[in-house]
Order: C-alpha cells, then sequence, then structure tokens
C-alpha cells in the first residue's frame, strides 16, 4: 500500500491513543489549585459578611461596607439607609444588599474572564492546555444553566448602576465625627476600592461591544471610536482587575468592621 500524497492529510475517528492523562511535566496543576482557592476565600468571606448583619456602618464617619449597600430596608440601621426604607423587616436569611448582591454575583459569573477561570480551575474543562479533561461530552454555553452566561450584558448594565450607588457612599463618607467634612484612612480605601469598580466594570467585554463594538465606520464616529479604544486598552487588564477587586471588596469590609466593632480607630487628617 503506498504512503498518503503530501499535503492529502489523514484523519483519525478518535483521539491520540495515549494511556497518560497528560505528557506535560511541569506543574500545570498550580493555577487551576491556586485560582479555586482565591475565589473559594472570597466567597466564603463574602457570604458570612453579607449575613451577619454585625460591624457595616460606622455612624460618626458615615463608613458603609460595599456589602449592605444599598440598604434600604427597616432591619439596616438608619444611618445607612442612604435610599430611604423602601422594605419592612428582613428575615436573616436575605442579606440587607438584597438589591445588589444577586446582580453582582451574576456579572462576575458570567463575565468573560471568571467564566474562564472557574470553567478551567473547578469544572475542569480544560484544567490545563494539553490535559485531557474529565467530561465526556459538552454541550456548550446552549442549554440551563451555561444559557444564563448569554445574560452578562444586562448585569453589566445593572453593575454600572451598582457602581454608581458605592460610588455616593464613598463621597457620603467624607463626614467628620463632629459633623461637616471629614476625611480618614477609610475615605482613602472607599475611594481607592471604588475607582477599582469603575475601571474592572468599563473594563469589561460587553462594555467594549456597547461603547463601539457595532460601529462599521469609526471614521463617522469620532467620540465613540476615543471611548472605544480607551476601553479596549483597559479591556488588556480586565483579569487583573477582576482578582484586584475581590481584594479591594474584602479590604473595605475588613477595615470598617474593624472600626465599626471598636477594634481600632480610623485614622484621621481632618475633622
Amino acid at each position: 500500500m503506498s504512503a498518503p500524497a503530501a499535503g492529502a492529510g489523514v484523519r483519525s475517528s478518535t483521539r491520540a491513543r495515549i494511556a497518560a492523562r497528560t505528557l506535560r511535566t511541569d506543574r500545570w496543576w498550580q493555577p487551576p489549585v491556586l485560582t479555586t482557592l482565591g475565589l473559594a476565600v472570597f466567597v466564603v468571606y463574602a457570604t458570612i459578611r453579607s449575613f451577619v448583619r454585625t460591624a457595616y456602618w460606622v455612624e460618626e464617619y458615615h463608613y458603609l461596607t460595599p456589602f449592605y449597600s444599598p440598604c434600604v430596608s427597616a432591619s439596616c440601621v438608619p444611618g445607612a439607609r442612604h435610599f430611604g426604607t423602601w422594605v419592612g423587616e428582613l428575615p436573616m436569611w436575605i442579606p440587607l444588599a438584597f438589591l445588589s448582591l444577586p446582580f453582582l454575583l451574576g456579572f462576575r459569573l458570567t463575565c468573560y474572564y471568571y467564566r474562564k477561570a472557574y470553567y478551567r480551575s473547578i469544572w475542569l474543562a480544560p484544567p490545563a492546555c494539553a490535559v485531557a479533561e474529565p467530561h465526556a461530552r459538552y454541550t456548550g454555553e446552549t442549554r440551563l444553566p451555561l444559557l444564563i452566561q448569554n445574560s452578562h450584558r444586562y448585569f453589566f448594565y445593572v453593575a454600572l448602576v451598582i457602581s454608581a450607588i458605592n460610588t455616593y457612599d464613598a463621597i457620603v463618607a467624607f463626614h467628620g465625627s463632629g459633623g461637616g467634612f471629614g476625611f480618614g484612612l477609610g475615605n482613602l480605601i472607599l475611594v481607592g476600592n471604588v475607582l477599582l469598580l469603575w475601571a474592572y466594570t468599563v473594563s469589561c467585554h460587553s462594555c467594549r461591544h456597547v461603547t463601539g463594538g457595532r460601529l462599521k465606520h469609526f471614521s463617522k464616529h469620532p467620540l465613540r471610536y476615543r471611548i472605544w479604544t480607551s476601553v479596549s486598552r483597559l479591556n488588556t487588564r480586565h483579569m487583573q482587575l477582576a482578582w484586584t477587586t475581590l481584594g479591594t471588596l474584602m479590604l473595605t469590609d475588613f477595615y470598617i468592621m474593624l472600626v465599626a466593632s471598636g477594634t481600632i480607630s480610623d485614622l484621621r487628617f481632618v475633622g
């Protein structure tokens, strides 16, 4: 039997018959493990803090943790209700920030970077390049629950509103102990967290698409082209911002918790 002609190509109906799961000799398992641990730390911390209902508001300086914003129920302490009281007392199994947390969770879960992160680290689909995944078949994002991933653009719009609310919380926090203007370390933490949250939100792929993704002629839309260019530059840092904002959210909440509980005193510069 003669050999196939050059360039003809040979197809196989099965995968390569390799007994080993992978032939890689490097520590390919490290990134999935570290990603899983990092996500687990945030999920555990955020879940506990969102339900304990303690030490989330500093009356003296008007510090409100983002895990409890907006706080619009009668279960919230009066000062923390920046937007009034919309509903009555809530049972303990409902977080006080029930208006924002589900949408923020949806925004992060459907984020293109986070999908890549937990698909590879938790779902192992695949865990790394050239490493076989344990799943026999893959249907893509065409049925529940993965069909929800296609709603990411809608979560993005809500995330913009919530970022604006967090910005308002940071502005209100410039409050002195005796009234009037005040400025302390907590303000730096709150403002830094809000700026990074804005950066993460607008670096989203959906924001890039909204600002210029549908344009056929950039020359006819110079302003939108400039916005799209800026968002595109920021988009290259989306992964770093995704992780950084998890850290700043925990740092902001932890600092406010320490001040609100009286464990430490806020370092004040003015007021």
